[in-house]
Formats: structure tokens, C-alpha cells, sequence
């Protein structure tokens, strides 16, 4: 007797459930309501289980807006979700940005179970909400889920968001309950879904990345004996391939791509053993219609938020587009530098940093709407200001430096900044110092410029300087501000501060004092 198992999986859908950008509200190939097309197909073709790798309810102006404005209503994303009949979900490190009472709610409003052995509750010791693992039966065929994630979410979270949580290693964690469930349950098929990526190149084993314990997947599939399938996410990337005999996924984000795992098995010896699995990937786009029941079932919040983004918020008077993000990293710039004005302003300091944190990235041209805002300025931070030392500065600013590289005579950008996964969120630039990076410099020995108040910065003196409370954290291999002293806490998201600065002087300036450059 044989049997097949369909295993489908969704990760880092970020709240798009229309096929929309919103940033032109152009149709793309993305969204779970295509998604949903897709997967209604399959089930009408085989055996399928449906599970969700986690970051779903946060990243896309739709969230935003529900979180902030209208989260006494139902969740849009949950109701999309629902609609879909997931089998579980995963918590990924982005559904603890609205806090623990907005994630409760949604917790309370799927109709599927929500999965992460490692995500504690401090008080009972106990997995988040009390599930760790879900059993499933298809075909007679017993699947066990089992959910992790990335314990590195107390460096870049707010302390309020997951305060009573402890977030033990990931690996381990999968270790200790793979053996308990395979001892307790007898599943046919062993499934780990884990909301983190790959730290090494998945054919030679060799580092990709700074081996942090982000991103644990290879170790997971050398370490972790008798599982079927590693589902991964959290790095955005496609990856259907076998590694150590694994199975892996990883289907990339935003709901541009539909992972698949087909599992056969044959019955034998009075259980089932897995024969073959074979991972694939499905681009989801323009040929695929999107789901019209998930389209009209969150029509009129979609509606609603569209109307909310194009708000008008103030004028430019002046250039503040981006036309080049390579020249915009390279040279000071009037939206880098307003957006470091906003962060000054609201906390008071006159030193700040920032970043350009895609390639999509518009600028703002004469009339402002949140729109613009939220196409220029994509996560939910928020500020604080931390007291560095002179050292401290100029540390960060060559870990800056190693964004580029020089090649066949010109200034490029670091391939390490690209793949696997874009990190251009991890180059800042300051205002309120001035500096040169050289990068035909050795790394290390790039800033050949950094001055304050026109005088040589001092390495020992003090300085107070605000930034989004990812950098603070030393996210992006910036260990210089970890632990450093916390001056100032602004809990007021970015594009509020952003949209209330406009909104308050109504035409803004833009200006460019020069106060740092790249060189050859």
C-alpha cells in the first residue's frame, strides 16, 4: 500500500494579501489571495497540508494600519488566513512587533493551531500558549509538526513587546522535543518548521554569514536525527533542495512563491516509512488569478487602508527623490539626511544614523502621502538614543565601510550585503558628524575623515546618538552599541514621527549639507 502527502507551505507573507506593492497599487505576482488559487488547485489534486513558517501579520501597510488604528477589529490577515484553512502557523520574530496583547488577539482569532517549542512563557516555563507541536492525520498517515524560532529575537525586538518571554536555542530546543515526539506520538512523518534560514552554503557546509545562531537550518539538518523535512524562512529566499537526505523549503516572501514537499510513503510492517520526498518551488505570477472569496472578504479594509495611504500629508519644496540607491549610499542625500533631521528632532540629540534600507526605495516628490512614507521608510522601528563612545563611532563606521568593495576601479556593493539574502538595511549614514570613507582603504582603516562640531572627534568622549532600536540592539554585526547605555526610549513608530513632522510644518525644505562622502 502507498500513500502521498502534499506538504504546502507559506512563509514571510508580511501581510500582503492583494496582489499589490501599495507602494503604485500595481498588480503583481504576490499575495496570499493568489496564493490561495494556487493551493485550492492542489487540494483539489491530492492530499495537502497547509502550513504557515511565520512572519504573516506584520510588514505591509494593511497591518500596519490594523495594528495601529483598528486592532478592536478583526484581523484581516487572520481572516485571509482562515479562509485558507491553514493546518498550523508558526510564530516568527515579526508577529511579537505590535506586542504580546495584538498577537494574543490574533492567536484568538485563527481558527489553526499556533506552534513554537521555544518561545517561553517565564512564568509556567511553558511553550507560548501551550503548543509546541501539532499531529495531523492524512490518508491515515500520522505527520508531526513540530514549530521553532529564531532565538535571536530579544537583539532586535523591544523589551515591552516580549517582556515574560525567554526565547531558548533554537537547535537545541528542536533536539529535545524530535526525540520526545518520536518517543510519545510514533509519527509516520516528522516535520520541523523552524522560522529562521541557512548560516552555510547548503551543499559545502561553509559559513554564508557570521555564525551568530540566527540562522541555524544547516545544523538543524545535520543535527537533528529521524526528520523528514526542515521547513525555513526569515531569509526571504528560495530554496527547494535536499540536504543530508533532508528535505528543505524555504518559499521567499511576501507570497511570491508557494513552497511544495511531495512525500511518498509505502506501508510495511504494520506502519508507514517515507519512501522519496521531493521539494519544489511555485512562482506565483501574472498567469495565476488571485482568489476572489479572499479578495472580497477583506475588500473593505483593503478599501479603507488605500484610502488612509493616500492621506495627504504636507509638500516638498525641492529634491528629495532617489533616482540611484548605489549614489544615495555613496554621497549625502536630502531624504537621508531629513530622515535623520526627524530622528534628532524627536529625540533631541545631534547626532543620528540611518538607512537607505532597499533598492526600491522612491523618495519623496512635491506632494507627501503616507503612501510615500511607507514605501520610503518599510519597518516598524522605533528610536533610541544610546551613549557611545568617539570609538564607538568610528567602529560603526568602518563596519559601514564593508558595504563596499572596490572592483576594476570602482566603488561596488559588497556581494556579502547580497546574497543569500539583501542586507542593505545593515549600511548606515550619519548626521551631525562629518566623515569620509576611502574604500581602496584596507577594511578597518576606511575612515580617514570624523570630525565633530568641526574639530577631530575624540575616541573617549561620550556622545549621545539616536537610532532605529534594530541598530541599538548591535543588530547587522554592529557589537559596538550592545549593552551600551540606554539614554532615551521614543516607542513611536518611524513613519508616525515621519508623517507628524510633515504634517506640523506642512512644506519641508530639502536640504543637503555635505557633511560626508565615499571615496576611491
Amino acid at each position: 500500500m502507498e500513500a502521498e502527502i502534499n506538504v504546502l507551505v507559506t512563509s514571510d507573507i508580511h501581510g500582503y494579501i492583494y496582489p499589490t506593492t501599495y507602494r503604485d497599487n500595481s498588480d503583481q505576482g504576490l499575495g496570499l489571495a493568489k496564493v490561495a488559487s494556487l493551493v485550492k488547485r492542489k487540494r483539489e489534486e491530492t492530499n495537502v497540508l497547509l502550513l504557515d513558517n511565520g512572519d504573516i501579520i506584520q510588514g505591509s501597510p494593511l497591518t500596519y494600519y490594523h495594528a495601529k488604528y483598528k486592532a478592536n477589529k478583526e484581523n484581516p490577515v487572520i481572516k485571509a488566513a482562515n479562509y485558507l484553512t491553514f493546518d498550523a502557523s508558526i510564530f516568527g520574530n515579526h508577529e511579537f512587533n505590535y506586542g504580546q496583547h495584538y498577537l494574543k488577539r490574533v492567536v484568538e482569532q485563527a481558527d489553526f493551531p499556533w506552534l513554537s517549542a521555544n518561545v517561553i512563557d517565564k512564568a509556567s516555563g511553558k511553550p507560548l500558549f501551550g503548543q509546541p507541536y501539532v499531529i495531523k492525520e492524512l490518508q491515515g498517515v500520522r505527520i508531526a509538526v513540530l514549530g521553532v524560532t529564531t532565538h535571536f529575537i530579544p537583539h532586535w525586538e523591544e523589551p515591552r513587546n516580549i517582556e515574560s518571554l525567554e526565547f531558548p536555542d533554537a537547535l537545541q530546543t528542536a533536539k529535545q522535543w524530535v526525540k520526545y515526539i518520536k518517543a510519545e506520538e510514533s509519527p509516520d512523518v516528522m516535520i520541523v518548521s523552524y522560522h529562521g534560514g541557512f548560516e552555510r552554503d547548503l551543499t559545502t557546509g561553509e559559513p554564508t554569514e557570521r555564525l551568530t545562531g540566527e540562522n541555524q537550518g544547516y545544523q538543524m539538518c545535520q543535527e537533528l536525527e529521524g526528520i523528514d523535512l526542515l521547513i525555513t524562512g526569515h531569509q526571504h529566499r528560495t530554496i527547494a533542495e535536499k540536504v543530508n537526505n533532508i528535505a528543505v523549503v524555504q518559499p521567499g516572501n511576501n507570497g511570491q512563491t508557494l513552497g511544495e514537499v511531495k512525500i511518498a510513503l509505502q506501508h510495511l510492517d504494520g506502519r508507514w516509512e517515507v519512501k522519496d520526498s521531493v521539494p519544489v518551488l511555485h512562482e506565483i505570477d501574472e498567469h495565476i488569478e488571485a482568489d476572489k472569496g479572499m479578495l472580497d472578504l477583506i475588500a473593505d479594509f483593503e478599501a479603507e487602508t488605500q484610502q488612509w495611504l493616500d492621506r495627504p500629508i504636507g509638500k516638498i519644496s525641492g529634491d528629495m527623490s532617489i533616482s540611484d540607491p548605489l549614489i544615495t549610499r555613496m554621497q549625502d542625500n536630502p531624504l537621508i539626511e531629513f530622515i535623520n533631521k526627524v530622528q534628532m528632532d524627536a529625540a533631541g540629540v545631534d547626532i543620528a544614523n540611518t538607512a537607505l534600507f532597499n533598492n526600491d526605495s522612491p523618495g519623496f516628490g512635491e506632494n507627501v502621502t503616507m503612501r510615500d512614507i511607507v514605501s520610503n521608510y518599510v519597518y516598524p522601528n522605533t528610536l533610541n538614543v544610546i551613549r557611545i563612545s568617539g570609538k564607538d563611532i568610528k567602529d560603526a563606521l568602518e563596519q559601514s565601510a564593508t558595504y563596499f568593495i572596490v572592483e576594476n576601479g570602482k566603488i561596488k556593493v559588497n556581494p556579502a550585503f547580497i546574497e543569500p539574502k539583501p542586507q542593505h538595511y545593515n549600511y548606515d549614514m550619519w548626521e551631525g558628524i562629518e566623515y569620509e570613507l576611502k574604500i581602496s582603504n584596507p577594511v578597518g582603516e576606511r575612515v580617514v575623515q570624523l570630525d565633530y562640531q568641526g574639530k577631530p572627534i575624540e575616541l573617549n568622549k561620550q556622545y549621545d546618538v539616536v537610532m532605529n532600536n534594530y541598530r541599538a540592539s548591535g543588530a547587522g554585526d554592529f557589537d559596538m552599541f550592545q549593552g551600551k547605555p540606554l539614554i532615551k526610549d521614543i516607542p513611536i513608530d518611524m513613519t508616525e514621527l515621519i508623517a507628524d513632522y510633515i504634517l506640523q510644518r506642512k512644506t519641508i525644505q530639502a536640504t543637503c549639507n555635505n557633511n560626508w562622502r565615499v571615496s576611491l
